[in-house]
């Protein structure tokens, strides 16, 4: 298993680890990282056979630092991957797949090594597609339902951290009675602590072009932050997402995409949340990307400390850039 989504890659791990009663564990299961043992030594463990039991476990994570330590290489597992222990389930997790130019690399992507390897690559899951994602695992996850509105507002308030995300709905399904849809009073409820509703009205209040409100509005949240370094940092972040997507769709209906083939090239399963990223994105061209993205950029640096700007006017300035 591979790819940057390591929430997903870490909870496919703990079902593996429960697939050896906790009795059978001593003797039939291993966790290693690669920076930290040989290959050597995992790959005798590997075609060891388990002792009082059908199978063994073993995981290994950052398998590609295998390198770093003396005395082997991820080469050594070659000869195992041709000829596999079958009472030994392998599970091997790395951020990124070896290279495919390499010896080992090869071998994984070939069709012979299909037979006893399975490949899974888990990628980020792209803004555009949080909101369906959350949905999907609030109804497979929790058994629960969530309205899209109430999703698309979770999203934007918590961003692409999946692992977050799933804290986030875990809460609100043991708040909400299991009888009840998800609504947005539920999800501003009891994620009052990130106080990014407040962000979410400015949103709609940049979007829409109102200097006087969104500048009213900008100021009511640093007033009332307790830390405004923290609350800029949040808010660029915010509208680095909002406008990839408004930029995704500007892109795509300036190619001549209608509203259908915009929605589908998107993955964009909602028809509300899509409708209304098709509405905010109706308030800009695409040849005002460049210069929108630029003021993110700009903001961003500025509130790492490369300006001598101070927090507010930071803020301040970015949404006048927007807005322009």
């Amino acid at each position: 298993m591979y790819g940057e989504e390591s929430f997903l890659i870490d909870l496919i791990q703990e079902q593996v680890e429960k697939l050896i009663p906790d009795e059978m564990k001593d003797f039939n299961f291993d966790l290693f990282y690669g920076a930290e043992t040989s290959a050597e030594k995992a790959v005798g463990i590997a075609r060891s056979y388990p002792m009082l039991a059908d199978r063994r476990i073993l995981i290994i994570r950052e398998f590609q630092k295998f390198g770093n330590v003396e005395g082997g290489t991820t080469q050594s597992f070659l000869e195992y991957f041709k000829s596999p222990n079958p009472t030994t389930l392998l599970c091997i997790i790395d951020q990124k797949f070896p290279d495919k130019r390499r010896e080992l690399g090869k071998y994984l992507s070939s069709k012979e090594a299909r037979n006893h390897i399975g490949l899974y690559e888990f990628n980020k899951i792209h803004e555009n597609l949080l909101p369906d994602w959350i949905s999907d695992w609030t109804r497979h996850s929790h058994r629960m339902s969530i309205n899209p509105a109430a999703a698309q507002l979770l999203a934007q308030l918590v961003g692409p951290d999946l692992k977050l995300l799933s804290t986030e709905i875990e809460k609100l399904c043991t708040f909400v009675d299991t009888s009840q849809e998800i609504g947005t009073d539920h999800v501003k409820k009891i994620t009052e602590s990130y106080r990014e509703y407040n962000t979410v009205e400015l949103k709609e209040a940049v979007i829409s072009r109102d200097l006087h409100k969104s500048l009213k509005i900008a100021e009511q949240i640093l007033h009332q932050s307790n830390n405004n370094t923290a609350e800029v940092i949040k808010s660029v972040g915010f509208f680095y997402i909002v406008f990839s997507n408004i930029w995704q769709i500007c892109r795509l209906r300036e190619r001549g995409l209608g509203k259908q083939e915009v929605q589908t090239q998107l993955g964009i399963k909602s028809s509300y949340i899509f409708n209304h990223q098709y509405r905010e994105a109706s308030n800009f061209k695409l040849a005002e990307m460049p210069q929108i993205f630029e003021a993110i950029l700009d903001a961003d640096s500025a509130i790492k400390g490369f300006s001598t700007l101070d927090p507010p006017s930071i803020l301040l300035l970015l949404i006048k850039r927007i807005i322009g």
